[in-house]
């Protein structure tokens, strides 16, 4: 870790440590609600299982993912599945190969009933679950059976009630319709397609608002919103974001400036192809060592914007994809200090704005990325502060806020 990131972190600690957890909070005769420190474990808590893989035993992840300090996991509930039939073997096909978020090739996953195993496994281990998906494909293609904003609403609808009857509700702390909304990778049911950025399209606003309204008058208590990214977050100070209970913004250095960092080392962000993992290993730390102070910049004015569109919109902020470069891996010349070093800047400047109800110290925070998941001092001194960072009063109410007692 390098000098300026311990510095970082002293300064995010000693911050948190003098703001402390709001009074309100505190209250005798209620639970201690204060910002939860959230993984992004995706679908890879179901996908990656095979020997080495990371998630091969729940028990050892989990118990892992709390001795850094985490007390939720962001997961894939692959809702369109469980709803089609959950207890079927479905054959999935990748969605990258360079990656290492799931399985890189073909695999054969049953939903159910392993989704109430691992939330229960969760419960066990005293770690919250939130609940998206990646409406990953399958063999037919099963996603794209999602017509309306009626069927969105009810696949969710069915995946609750399957964890429901395993009497596990009370673990959710919220739902995600959609990973990246609405991002054509993703829901690739819309027809046609909406692009990146696209969020206040007339269509977009009307599935968000329809679905919303259609599974919150069967579960009122129970946070729901649309995940974002690629450059909208003005958006939610638009006040269209009324319907949702949370803003989950997914925030990078990499992708500030029209995605600035990016074209500048040569990441196109191909799926299939090695070209720009090859760029990374060339350029990726000359360039931000070059402009060092610009590009944390870059990231910390997005964070304000975020801070700045939340206060407007009245609504809490979540991110648990985040903060440094978007796509990283153990490789050769692949180093991790900058990584941290900006993921660090990133978690401890959203913490003291107080507008995060759950922040991620990354979107490598899970046992397949082991350059940055065995420095357990630097995630644990990240989580406390996490934990430990102020609220802004006018968050602490609301569906969210409610569910964040402990």
């Amino acid at each position: 870790m390098t000098e300026i990131t311990r510095k970082d972190l002293l300064i995010g600690i000693g911050a948190a440590a003098v703001a402390g957890v709001p009074a309100a909070a505190a209250a005798p005769h209620r639970k201690r609600q204060r910002p939860l420190a959230i993984a992004m474990w995706d679908f890879s808590w179901l996908e990656r299982r095979w020997p080495g893989a990371g998630y091969e035993d729940w028990d050892v992840a989990l118990r892992e993912l709390v001795e850094r300090g985490y007390d939720a996991v962001r997961i894939d509930a692959y809702p369109h599945l469980v709803a089609a039939d959950g207890t079927r073997e479905w054959l999935l096909k990748p969605v990258w190969n360079n990656q290492d978020w799931g399985a890189p090739t073909l695999t054969r996953v049953s939903v159910l009933p392993s989704l109430v195993q691992f939330i229960g496994r969760c419960r066990a281990h005293g770690v919250r679950v939130a609940l998206s998906t990646w409406f990953r494909e399958d063999a037919d293609n099963t996603r794209n059976r999602i017509t309306s904003p009626d069927a969105l609403a009810d696949i969710w609808r069915q995946t609750l009630r399957a964890i429901e009857r395993a009497g596990l509700l009370e673990q959710i702390v919220y739902v995600d319709f959609c990973n990246e909304w609405p991002g054509p990778i993703w829901a690739t049911f819309l027809d046609p397609p909406l692009q990146w950025g696209a969020w206040r399209d007339p269509r977009s606003l009307d599935w968000m608002r329809r679905s919303i309204a259609s599974l919150r008058a069967d579960y009122p208590d129970m946070p729901l919103l649309f995940s974002g990214t690629a450059g909208e977050i003005a958006d939610y100070a638009s006040g269209d974001a009324a319907m949702m209970d949370a803003c989950e913004y997914h925030i990078w250095m990499a992708n500030g400036n029209r995605n600035e960092f990016a074209k500048a080392v040569g990441y196109k962000g191909d799926r299939f192809s090695d070209e720009g993992y090859r760029n990374l290993q060339l350029k990726a730390y000359d360039t931000y060592a070059g402009r060092r102070d610009y590009w944390r910049k870059l990231l910390t004015d997005q964070i304000a914007a975020a801070a700045a569109a939340s206060r407007t919109a009245r609504l809490p902020m979540i991110t648990t994809e985040c903060w440094g470069i978007v796509d990283y891996k153990d490789w050769p010349l692949l180093r991790w200090d900058w990584v941290k070093e900006l993921c660090t800047l990133g978690t401890l400047t959203a913490s003291q704005t107080g507008r995060w109800l759950a922040i991620s110290t990354s979107n490598f925070c899970g046992p397949q990325f082991q350059g940055m998941w065995r420095d357990i001092a630097w995630h644990r001194a990240l989580t406390r502060a996490i934990k430990a960072g102020p609220v802004d009063p006018a968050l602490q109410s609301g569906r969210l806020w409610a569910q964040l007692g402990t």
